[in-house]
């Protein structure tokens, strides 16, 4: 993805594209799974943690990337649909956690299906974690 495609979405999310910011948006925009602070860090040698994890964090409140528990204890990343926004992420669809290669995926052509919760119970946030073996490890095996 070019730079200024970067830009053009950061602008349109209210991000300043700074020259982090871009290289952070096109090393998840180019990866097949979703990425974990470490994973950035070590794409970036010369990159302070502290400028990764803010332009994350900037990324999440902004509705640029959405934030995976997978169950590893290591919180992991992946891009938005585009209709994501700072108030609601919206993009509910299932993630796939591979036990053999440790990598999660977002399966986004299979959506959450909406949980009708007792009365009075006020759902915030859905997560829904398939573990197994992912479509590489599988073909691997064979």
């Amino acid at each position: 993805m070019s730079n200024k495609a970067v830009e053009n979405i950061l602008n349109d999310k209210n991000i300043r594209p700074t020259a982090m910011r871009i290289l952070v948006y096109q090393t998840l925009s180019s990866s097949e799974t979703a990425i974990s602070l470490t994973d950035l860090e070590n794409n970036f040698e010369s990159a302070d943690r502290t400028t990764l994890y803010r332009t994350i964090k900037t990324f999440e409140n902004q509705g640029v990337v959405h934030a995976i528990e997978d169950g590893t204890g290591i919180t992991k990343y992946a891009l938005c649909h585009a209709f994501c926004n700072e108030e609601k992420h919206k993009d509910l669809h299932l993630h796939f956690h591979c036990t053999i290669c440790e990598e999660t995926s977002c399966l986004t052509d299979y959506s959450i299906p909406k949980i009708r919760l007792p009365k009075d119970y006020i759902a915030q946030d859905v997560d829904l974690i398939v573990k197994g073996i992912c479509q590489r490890c599988n073909s691997s095996a064979l």
